[in-house]
């Protein structure tokens, strides 16, 4: 059974929401997942609060408890190594991109493991050489290379790992 989809109308009038109303729904939006300010305040931009006004509820989201950059920075890391297996400059980059402190990226990429991230570099790396179909082993290298910077792992790490994993194998 389907549902029928909402059409989109340009013309309907967004919502906004009122101070009160915005104060329990940015805790719900808080309590939901962690966010980092950012998140946050261009949520509440979209909802019609700016200024002064989106400041004292981010002030008082902090306060409480249902914000803390620190720990956004924490989860945001585990999830992008452990379920989208990004590498450190990824994650990174996409932390400044959230406007995150670099003390709390800091804190957060303290959460991945050294010995971990070289056993996910190495899994990614014979993974990947499983489906890249190309005969000649340089030339395999190199997209394999190339797919695993473009995945956010440090260059150096990624040609180590590639020649580890294909010093073990026969092309």
């Amino acid at each position: 059974m389907s549902y029928p989809r909402k059409e989109y109308n340009p013309d309907r009038p967004k919502k906004y929401w009122s101070p009160t109303e915005a104060k329990l729904r940015i805790a719900a939006y808080c309590a939901y997942q962690e966010r980092c300010q950012e998140e946050v305040r261009s949520k509440l931009a979209e909802k019609g609060i700016h200024g002064e006004q989106a400041e004292e509820l981010i002030s008082h989201m902090i306060e409480e408890g249902f914000l803390n950059e620190e720990r956004f920075a924490q989860a945001f890391v585990r999830g992008k190594f452990n379920l989208k297996k990004w590498g450190r400059n990824k994650i990174t980059q996409e932390l400044k991109l959230r406007k995150v402190s670099p003390n709390c990226i800091k804190s957060g990429m303290k959460e991945i493991d050294p010995e971990d991230y070289w056993q996910k570099l190495l899994d990614l790396v014979e993974k990947k050489s499983e489906f890249v179909k190309e005969p000649d082993p340089f030339k395999k290298k190199y997209k394999i290379q190339q797919y695993l910077i473009g995945r956010g792992f440090e260059s150096d790490l990624v040609q180590s790992a590639v020649e580890t994993v294909f010093s073990g194998q026969n092309l």
